[in-house]
């Protein structure tokens, strides 16, 4: 319970430094997980050494993807393709429809890609849209981010999901096609979320230009699918990727499989995005290719430390014994597919990585699996639906997503809490009583 109260008191000075005192969530979160480490008792050195390494793994995970996605994101604005890609969504869909296609745009995308890159890519469409169809920007991120949000915690072959499915030993078919059923009222109530809630959070879009200025600067604006080309490869190669990684190897495990594996990797299909998005550039233009990448670059500083030290925070807490401390005082309550489910939510508060979170809770759930009924192949599945959950409930300050989130759509700290943390609560809590509901029919 000491580590808990320490992680909480922890949660509650950052938001106070960020908010009241105006401090760089890089600083406050660097100092913070210092203090945390040292307070619960980690060695001085194993307390640098792991803020370090937290760092550098985040970094390495989704680092070159924020450079890349952000590159990409400055070439579409500058060349006019995000606002092709807008209003090509637009002039399909409608402009009353425009939230709801970002939040199954998201719910689509997240089934392949992570939800940290998919929210990289996606930021450009989702800001045009919002200026193309006047609506905050605060709610276009909203959706997007809820929409990537359920698919990255509920379906395989995201990495979280299929390595439920292995521990449990469940179905992978059935954990499939349960995570896509289950995922769309998450998706939904995301979707309201971001409508009711996130309605009232002014954040205007700030294209860099309008369509008039640049089609006066440069004629005409890109086609169509020569926009969304930048966007759509990369999705579609890490999909290939994801594909070829089955258990039941689609591609073989020879050249094929390795060729996908390769292209699939989101740095590699991100790079390949990057060489997309130049094309864009009309020739009179060329000579500000170096600089419009520049930018992009240097937009990225700012997102890439606060990320890195969201890293670090949560590498301190994963040295912590939480996981233990969770076993110790839940394992004896009795109240069925909500075990998994709190243990879930409290290791994603406490830790911040969905991943991590799910991955921990399937294996301490592994040893109970019989005594608590979850016998059968469909109540494996809902076991992992409700981890699942448990993951999404919630993201805040110590989760790498949350900031990736913030930060590419303009929100401040506390409209972060109030946008991202407060809808993947609601997401949750709407998951969990699906799940309990169906296990009341399922589950004997």
């Amino acid at each position: 319970m000491f580590y808990l109260v320490v992680i909480l008191v922890a949660v509650i000075l950052m938001i106070l430094a960020i908010q009241k005192f105006h401090l760089h969530p890089f600083i406050v979160m660097t100092v913070i997980s210092i203090l945390v480490g040292l307070v619960c008792g980690l060695g001085t050195e194993d307390v640098i050494k792991t803020v370090k390494s937290g760092f550098g793994s985040i970094m390495g995970n989704i680092g070159i993807v924020i450079l890349c996605g952000t590159i990409i994101g400055t070439i579409l604005e500058k060349t006019g393709a995000a606002l092709t890609m807008a209003n090509s969504i637009l002039h399909l869909v409608g402009k009353k429809r425009s939230i709801l296609t970002m939040a199954i745009t998201g719910y689509i995308t997240g089934i392949p890609v992570f939800c940290d890159s998919g929210f990289v890519i996606l930021s450009p469409i989702m800001r045009a849209l919002a200026a193309q169809s006047d609506i905050s920007l605060a709610v276009m991120a909203t959706a997007l981010s809820g929409g990537l949000y359920a698919t990255h915690c509920l379906v395989p072959p995201t990495p979280g999901p299929i390595a439920m499915a292995g521990t449990l030993n469940a179905d992978l078919g059935l954990t499939i096609l349960v995570g896509l059923v289950v995922s769309i009222p998450a998706t939904l109530v995301a979707y309201i979320y971001a409508r009711r809630v996130s309605g009232k959070v002014q954040i205007p879009a700030n294209p860099e230009n309008t369509v008039e200025e640049l089609i006066e600067k440069y004629g005409k604006l890109p086609g169509a699918a020569h926009s969304f080309a930048p966007i759509l490869l990369p999705i579609v190669l890490i999909a290939l990727k994801s594909i070829s990684d089955f258990p039941s190897a689609p591609f073989g495990s020879g050249a094929v499989k390795n060729f996908f594996s390769f292209i699939g990797n989101p740095v590699v299909a991100l790079i390949l995005g990057v060489f997309i998005a130049m094309t864009l550039i009309p020739r009179s233009e060329s000579k500000n290719t170096l600089k419009w990448i520049t930018e992009g670059v240097t937009n990225s500083a700012g997102i890439l430390a606060i990320t890195g030290a969201g890293g670090s925070f949560g590498a301190i807490i994963q040295k912590l014994p939480i996981a233990d401390v969770l076993s110790a005082n839940l394992l004896g309550l009795g109240v069925g597919v909500f075990l998994p489910f709190i243990i879930a939510a409290l290791l994603k508060c406490a830790m911040g990585a969905s991943t991590v979170a799910m991955i921990t809770t399937s294996a301490m759930m592994v040893p109970m699996m019989d005594s608590l009924g979850f016998t059968s192949p469909i109540a494996r599945v809902l076991v992992i639906m409700a981890i699942g959950a448990g993951s999404m409930t919630v993201s805040h300050a110590n989760d790498s997503y949350f900031w990736v989130v913030s930060q590419f759509s303009d929100m401040d700290t506390e409209q972060a809490y109030r946008c991202q943390t407060g809808m993947t609560g609601v997401m949750g809590i709407t998951t969990i009583v699906i799940v309990f509901l169906v296990s009341l029919i399922f589950v004997h």
